[in-house]
């Protein structure tokens, strides 16, 4: 059973709705939360410049990882996809080994 596995989560939100109330989707916080305090997303929308992630470090991710929300060791993508105003505007791809 190699390769991805799309067994978690394949949702769709808002996230300028998300973004004026965070615990409204638990699921989107908990990754919300991987690059909220690395990235210049701090505040709902509009957003009228580019968004930046920077100076993520390992010991955050895996701390989310295996203290958090504990993942078996694998292979996981995270995929997210952007669109404003009905167009496509970004698709991020997160790919990472987990071992323990």
């Amino acid at each position: 059973m190699n390769g991805f596995k799309p067994f978690l989560y394949n949702v769709t939100i808002d996230g300028c709705k998300f973004l004026k109330n965070p615990c409204s989707s638990p699921q989107t916080k908990y990754f919300y939360d991987f690059y909220k305090d690395f990235s210049n997303m701090n505040h709902s929308c509009p957003y009228n410049h580019d968004l930046v992630v920077e100076n993520m470090t390992e010991y955050s991710i895996n701390h989310r990882l295996t203290k958090i929300v504990p993942f078996p060791e694998g292979d996981y993508m995270l995929q997210l996809l952007y669109a404003a105003y009905g167009v496509n505007r970004a698709i991020v791809k997160i790919y990472i080994s987990l071992v323990l």
